[in-house]
């Protein structure tokens, strides 16, 4: 869920904009605007700048972590052929590892 002191201050600020007969209801448009922009907020399934650097984070580790098993796999294909995987496919001798 949002913040509640920034769905304060954007109610706040909405209230505020309103007609001045409007402005007579003030407490329960307060209320009533708050209930209301904190379901459209939680309806586009926001999340955090902390929960999003969280996960880039995550991201990137992954990323270096698949890297380095790429090259892993990439010098164990070599070992066991006795040469890079470019020279076999260069030369029509390599098998597709992924089956296509």
């Amino acid at each position: 869920m949002p913040d509640p002191k920034i769905l304060d201050e954007i109610a706040q600020r909405l209230s505020q904009a309103m007609p001045a007969g409007v402005k007579s209801l003030q407490s329960d448009l307060d209320k009533n605007l708050r209930g209301a922009l904190a379901s459209a907020l939680e309806r586009l399934d926001l999340v955090t700048r902390e929960e999003f650097e969280v996960q880039a984070a995550v991201l990137a580790r992954t990323r270096e972590k698949l890297d380095a098993m790429n090259a892993r796999v990439a010098e164990l294909e070599r070992r066991v052929l006795g040469q890079s995987p470019q020279d076999n496919a260069a030369d029509g001798s390599g098998e597709d590892m992924d089956g296509g």
